[in-house]
């Protein structure tokens, strides 16, 4: 099965994710963590969003081979990749049905004032879940770039309210 976890910056993705593979032994795909780990360190300045999304897109193509491989072996995938758009959360729902895996979406509806209270937090407490800074500037970017879930993909969808 596959686990898509949809939330917007803040809403605690990260550390649902920590909960739910301890609940189903499952595997978490953290996105920022490799985000952090094979691309940040060789960002310029110069480097946009395109640059992320050129990466994140070959970085997912990693997740799907290693998804595939722990299916067969009947584990859990749990993807903390962000899924901000439609588009990308129909990619994995696409990807699943292709492959015929079961999908169950996690909608973690948290108002944006909890969200910033928790990203402050973490910027200055630098926990278990953090990775790296989430600025003002970004943190208002995502706020517009979030798309939230429709009513069908929500039709058989877990919904954690805060």
């Amino acid at each position: 099965m596959i686990h898509l976890l949809v939330g917007n910056t803040g809403a605690g993705k990260s550390t649902f994710a920590n909960k739910l593979k301890v609940d189903i032994n499952g595997v978490v795909f953290t996105l920022d963590k490799w985000n952090k780990i094979l691309f940040l360190p060789d960002k310029t300045e110069k480097d946009g969003l395109d640059w992320f999304l050129d990466r994140i897109e070959r970085a997912e193509l990693l997740m799907q081979d290693l998804i595939l491989q722990l299916e067969k072996s009947g584990v859990d995938s749990i993807l903390d990749v962000g899924l901000s758009k439609f588009a990308h959360r129909e990619k994995y729902r696409k990807f699943a049905k292709e492959n015929k895996i079961e999908v169950k979406t996690h909608f973690l509806d948290v108002s944006r004032t909890i969200r910033k209270e928790r990203i402050l937090k973490r910027n200055l407490e630098k926990g278990e879940t953090f990775e790296f800074e989430v600025s003002e500037d970004n943190f208002e970017f995502m706020e517009s770039w979030f798309e939230t879930p429709t009513k069908e993909e929500l039709q058989n969808a877990i919904i954690i309210k805060k």
